[in-house]
């Protein structure tokens, strides 16, 4: 797999899942004397999640990491709080489990990864996309890599580009107001 051509496969597409480090942030994270840990998030990519949820898209978050604070980012970008996967370490189990409960096939969702851990989701979903600062591996196999480096709108490029290409990169101002 891998290697598909866009163009032909943009149109299936019916659900987004994302890592986060260094897709949904640049990879950096701050850690105080507590262990808290900080990321810092594009309000672009979040933007993008948030068209993608008004138009009826499910997204997911899929990551390994653990703090809730990652949770509440993405339930104010539209993302259901079941669809934030904490902790994940098979990330392809989550993976199943989110098409399973949305009725989805692989073959529907986007999936976008950085890594190692990412490549089991990339191999299987519809469209394996990768920020253009992936590891050597998964920009190997990548469906599609965005011009942009994880954490700088690389998720808002690969939504935009999908949804456009469906025709539904619309914003309805009132259903905006209305739900964020």
């Amino acid at each position: 797999m891998g290697k598909r051509n866009f163009e032909e496969i943009a149109g299936k597409i019916k659900a987004f899942a994302f890592d986060v480090d260094g897709v949904l942030t640049d990879g950096g994270i701050l850690a105080n004397l507590d262990g808290e840990l900080f990321r810092t998030f594009d309000s672009k990519d979040g933007f993008a999640l948030r068209m993608a949820s008004m138009a009826g898209y499910a997204v997911a978050i899929i990551t390994g990491g653990r703090s809730e604070s990652i949770r509440k980012r993405f339930m104010t970008c539209g993302v259901k709080p079941e669809d934030v996967y904490l902790g994940s370490r098979a990330k392809i189990e989550d993976f199943h489990d989110f098409c399973k409960r949305h009725g989805l096939a692989p073959d529907e969702v986007m999936y976008f990864g950085d890594d190692l851990p990412d490549i089991p989701v990339m191999l299987e979903c519809g469209c394996g996309a990768a920020p253009a600062d992936a590891v050597a591996e998964v920009l190997e196999i990548a469906d599609y890599v965005s011009p942009r480096p994880g954490g700088k709108a690389c998720a808002r490029e690969a939504v935009e580009k999908v949804m456009r290409h469906q025709g539904k990169w619309q914003l309805d101002v009132e259903l905006y107001k209305a739900k964020f």
